[in-house]
């Protein structure tokens, strides 16, 4: 499987891109983004790409591939509705549409989050603007799609988010991650589990949905590293 991920500097990307090098099957991964992950082996391609708004430029490099993990996403606190939409709805489909054209036979997962309104029309602006992206990816003539809708996330492995603020959040609440792990293991999942539960869905797909919730990760990931090679299955909208 060769694959190609957005976002790997990133908290979720970081734990992603572990998980691809450690996977057997992955035969390569390729990595397009703002900067350099840092990371050496055999296997990791890496593209420093500035204008991850236009890809013209880099189209040669982006096709033959079996799956994509867009990873790429940023926090809506003290944006206008306009500036998120465009760093999220915007930046997202500028990448998904390149890739539907130049490999329509690939697998696209989308990182998005808990609480994503598919009406686009809930009071909640972040949640509005992760629906529309959704609801457009949906549409995107890939073999199949996948919406990751993932609540509390506890990094492992040595990842660590880019935001300083961030990075000491999870430092403080990580007894409290450690309770929710023992007591509401269904609303927590590590890097660990995301990134082998998008390893699955490319690998053997989920029947019958492109969304896949937080309580679910967990149960895909337990899989990740069985029926490799087996073709996805196609979700159904929803």
């Amino acid at each position: 499987m060769r694959v190609l991920l957005f976002g790997a500097t990133g908290m979720v990307g970081q734990g992603v891109l572990r998980e691809c090098l450690r996977a057997g099957d992955v035969e390569s991964v390729q990595t397009v983004g703002r900067s350099p992950t840092g990371q050496l082996d055999p296997r990791l391609h890496e593209i420093v790409h500035r204008d991850l708004f236009d890809y013209s430029a880099i189209e040669s490099s982006l096709q033959g591939f079996d799956a994509c993990f867009f990873c790429l996403g940023v926090s809506s606190f003290r944006m206008s509705e306009a500036d998120y939409s465009h760093l999220t709805y915007d930046l997202t489909l500028a990448a998904a549409r390149t890739l539907a054209r130049l490999n329509p036979q690939m697998t696209f997962v989308y990182v998005s989050g808990s609480g994503t309104d598919s009406s686009e029309q809930g009071r909640s602006m972040w949640a509005r603007v992760k629906g529309k992206t959704e609801n457009a990816l949906k549409a995107l003539p890939f073999r199949a799609v996948y919406l990751f809708r993932p609540g509390v996330i506890e990094p492992l492995h040595g990842v660590r988010s880019k935001t300083r603020l961030y990075h000491l959040l999870y430092q403080v609440l990580k007894p409290l991650m450690a309770l929710l792990h023992a007591v509401a293991p269904s609303h927590i999942v590590t890097t660990e589990e995301v990134g082998r539960a998008m390893l699955a869905v490319a690998r053997r797909g989920v029947a019958n949905r492109a969304v896949v919730e937080q309580a679910e990760i967990g149960a895909l990931c337990r899989g990740a590293d069985g029926a490799a090679g087996t073709p996805p299955l196609t979700p159904r909208a929803g």
